[in-house]
């Protein structure tokens, strides 16, 4: 289960913008839908414990990460959470193996231990990356790049994953396979996620529920969850009316959930 109520303001001397968020979701993915611009990039930030709310409360999996009236803000690093950023945010400076293993390296020691060391070979299998270990990202595609940045969330066993708009820096053509392999990853984590976007695609092929924000605020929440309902609710989230062959294609989409990630990736 994840509960959210956040409540902050931020802007500069021209502009301000309210933050006032709520909702509760049990779905293996949650998304956050809506324009560039409505808070969504914000609520992942507050979650994950880069802005701090003026007050609200954050819970994951049964752990309280922020409570303002109780006086709880536990640091980024003990809030057990994979943060997969727009940008990717890769070390250019760093290989594919140490950019996983930045992760699990403590601040007070240089390098890691054995189990540290184990972790990072078993997510460079899991990911198909121990070909790449040694390269670094400017040498990767994008589709590297994403994988190494899943890797590097993953790495500390999270509790629960927040993307940003993991698909939105990678070309079109790619977009469709990665979102059926991040469905698959997601199904044997076991682990719920909660993704930003603005991608109606993403949407089909992903979530489960979809919280529409705007403005800073939720405006519409919406259960995908059931097949029979799952693909009129779409259509009411589409500005434009879909064409037949669009439908089509995003009933294939949907089918993601129950695609594996490959056939030799240990469950």
């Amino acid at each position: 289960m994840i509960e959210v109520d956040l409540h902050l303001t931020v802007g500069d001397a021209r502009r301000r913008f309210t933050l006032s968020m709520a909702f509760e979701s049990d779905a293996s993915v949650l998304a956050l839908y809506g324009p560039s611009g409505s808070g969504k990039s914000l609520t992942l930030s507050a979650m994950a414990g880069l802005i701090r709310p003026e007050r609200g409360r954050v819970c994951v999996a049964g752990r309280t990460l922020f409570d303002s009236d109780a006086g709880i803000d536990l640091p980024t690093r003990e809030r057990s959470l994979g943060y997969l950023f727009q940008s990717y945010a890769l070390f250019p400076h760093l290989n594919v193996r140490d950019n996983i293993g930045f992760a699990l390296q403590p601040w007070w020691r240089r390098g890691l231990d054995a189990n540290g060391r184990r972790r990072v070979e078993e997510l460079l299998e899991l990911f198909q990356l121990a070909a790449l270990a040694e390269s670094r990202p400017a040498a990767l595609s994008g589709g590297q790049q994403q994988r190494v940045a899943l890797a590097r969330a993953l790495a500390c066993e999270p509790n629960a994953l927040l993307l940003d708009e993991p698909f939105a820096a990678l070309n079109p053509m790619l977009r469709s396979g990665l979102r059926e392999e991040l469905a698959a990853l997601r199904s044997r984590l076991k682990i719920p996620v909660v993704m930003i976007t603005h991608d109606i695609d993403d949407l089909a092929a992903l979530a489960e529920q979809v919280v529409v924000i705007d403005h800073g605020r939720v405006v519409r929440e919406i259960d995908l969850s059931d097949g029979a309902t799952r693909l009129p609710a779409l259509r009411a989230l589409q500005p434009e009316s879909l064409a037949p062959h669009q439908l089509a294609r995003r009933r294939v989409l949907s089918k993601a959930f129950a695609q594996p990630w490959n056939e030799g990736m240990p469950s």
